[in-house]
């Protein structure tokens, strides 16, 4: 019986913060989204500078 109570309670308070996680997971997704591809332009940056300055040792054929 207490087992069946647990459960009711759970599904009471549980119900309205999946619904409101549904509901908000867009908004976040699209506030978060200029730092995800600020993230990945500065990846890019890097990956640029590393390979400009590896170029003299790819080409001399050392690693």
């Amino acid at each position: 019986m207490i087992s069946f109570l647990i459960w009711c309670i759970l599904f009471v308070l549980c119900w309205p913060l999946a619904i409101l996680g549904l509901l908000l997971y867009p908004i976040f997704w699209l506030v978060l989204l200029p730092f995800r591809l600020l993230g990945f332009a500065i990846d890019i940056s890097f990956d640029f500078i590393r390979n400009l300055f590896m170029l003299p040792f790819i080409l001399a054929g050392r690693r």
